[in-house]
């Protein structure tokens, strides 16, 4: 005997109740992108369009010591902010003073002593860290990449991709910059390593070896930056690594793209670019550009047209590789803000986030592992999956670990542990290098009372890793 069932009843339609919320960051962000006029400042006052775009004015006005930069802002840099410049240059500075007017003309002139790109690219003696300007554990080559040369210049520090510094010069000098040991002119505290091979065996050498080496498929060429490279030995040395049938990534390292877009504008620039791009397309190799900035601010409509035509070329990317510093971009709205102005104005895709390296003189821009956290916890689900960039700890003989990667985490002392996945370049004899924990350290004036009490106590007691294993 068969039963009738009724007909199932309709689900009732939704009532439609979601709307946009009042949000922690509010999107868009309150900023105009435009390029600052370069006449407000006394010392541009009677520059012209045509000299502001020239690659040659620029580098030829380029800021190079306080008197050069007294006569740019004038009266508008407080005197006590130029004392404790001049201090911090004979007492602390592990870079010399290297500023394009660009750069300069993105720096707030009303307030220089809180504007975030004054305080990372010409520090003062009041912004560091009065008792602990470095950490009992910092060093001139931090993340040991000369340890880790194959050949003079040449990095191998992960399984499938090294690091080719082509030259140690760059079109302005970050005070943070964690090649210090290198690159640029020597300061009072450090007298810079220079590279010993002539350029041209040395570029000779780097090509050998990653012909040599077929594990090897990704190479980021640095330095230094490419912008002070001549186009035509960056052209040179780019085609022949496209003739090594091993090498299917390059990505050409510049923080000149923001702060000297002049250079990337010229003529003979653009053609030795198109010339590598396509040559790159017919060799199926992804060729990229990685770039530097550190806050909104720096990024302006000459940025985006470099990076249109980039894109045009036949470049797969340009992505943003920043440094996290506090008093320049450790908060929720300054990081937003910045990746927000990346990908919607200049096209350039937020990438990373670097806490600042463990180098001397550089506590008071460093973040614990801890607020590193919460800042990438901030981030999330604001920009899409793809563009939302990660916060990462280059740990020294690690390499780059997203922060919430921490095996361990001792917050009193600041020390956090850390473990890989591969050997290093150097680490072919040592049987224990993918069991071992490896440290990081806090900045000393995150940490509470007893931790800083600890350190006052025992930091001499600490001593780095050992750099080479047989």
């Amino acid at each position: 005997m068969t039963t009738a069932t009724s007909a199932p009843t309709p689900l009732s339609r939704r009532t439609a109740r979601a709307h946009a919320a009042d949000q922690p960051y509010p999107y868009p962000p309150p900023r105009d992108f435009v390029e600052p006029d370069w006449r407000r400042l006394p010392g541009y006052r009677d520059v012209t369009e045509a000299d502001w775009l020239s690659a040659k004015w620029q580098r030829q006005h380029t800021v190079k010591n306080l008197d050069q930069l007294l006569k740019v802002y004038e009266d508008l840099i407080p005197v006590d902010l130029v004392d404790s410049i001049k201090r911090d240059q004979a007492e602390r500075a592990t870079m010399s003073m290297l500023v394009p007017p660009q750069m300069l003309n993105t720096m707030g002139e009303t307030d220089l002593w809180r504007d975030p790109i004054r305080r990372y690219m010409i520090p003062a003696f009041a912004d560091r860290d009065p008792e602990w300007p470095s950490h009992p554990l910092a060093s001139r080559d931090s993340l040991h990449e000369a340890d880790m040369w194959a050949v003079e210049g040449l990095t191998h520090r992960y399984p499938t991709k090294v690091l080719a510094e082509l030259l140690s010069t760059c079109p302005q000098y970050c005070g943070h910059c964690t090649r210090m040991d290198l690159v640029g002119n020597n300061v009072p505290q450090v007298v810079k390593y220079r590279f010993e091979m002539k350029q041209k065996e040395r570029y000779a050498a780097i090509l050998d070896y990653l012909r040599a080496t077929p594990s090897v498929r990704d190479v980021v060429v640095s330095g230094g930056d490419i912008a002070n490279l001549p186009i035509g030995h960056l052209v040179d040395f780019i085609s022949a690594m496209l003739d090594i049938e091993n090498i299917r990534d390059i990505r050409l390292a510049t923080k000149g793209l923001m702060g000297l877009p002049q250079h990337f504008l010229q003529d003979d620039v653009l053609a030795g670019l198109e010339t590598i791009a396509r040559k790159a397309v017919d060799r199926d190799v992804d060729l990229a550009v990685h770039t530097h900035v550190n806050h909104a601010n720096n990024l302006t409509p000459l940025v985006a047209d470099v990076v249109k035509k980039l894109h045009s070329m036949g470049f797969r990317d340009v992505r943003n590789q920043g440094v996290l510093m506090r008093g320049v971009n450790d908060s929720q709205r300054d990081l937003l803000d910045l990746c927000f102005a990346l990908l919607d104005h200049a096209k350039v895709m937020p990438y990373y986030f670097y806490m600042c390296d463990m180098i001397p003189n550089s506590e008071h821009w460093r973040l614990s592992v801890d607020e590193a956290q919460g800042l990438q916890h901030s981030i999330m689900g604001y920009m899409p999956g793809f563009a939302t960039p990660r916060i990462v700890c280059d740990v020294p003989f690690v390499g780059k670990r997203w922060v919430h990667q921490v095996e361990e985490y001792d917050r009193v002392k600041g020390i956090s542990y850390w473990t890989k996945n591969y050997r290093t370049g150097i680490e072919f004899g040592d049987p224990d290098a993918l069991n071992r924990r490896y440290e990081y350290h806090d900045p000393i004036y995150t940490l509470p009372p007893e931790g800083r009490d600890y350190w006052w106590r025992h930091g001499s007691d600490h001593t780095p890793p050992a750099t080479v294993w047989a």
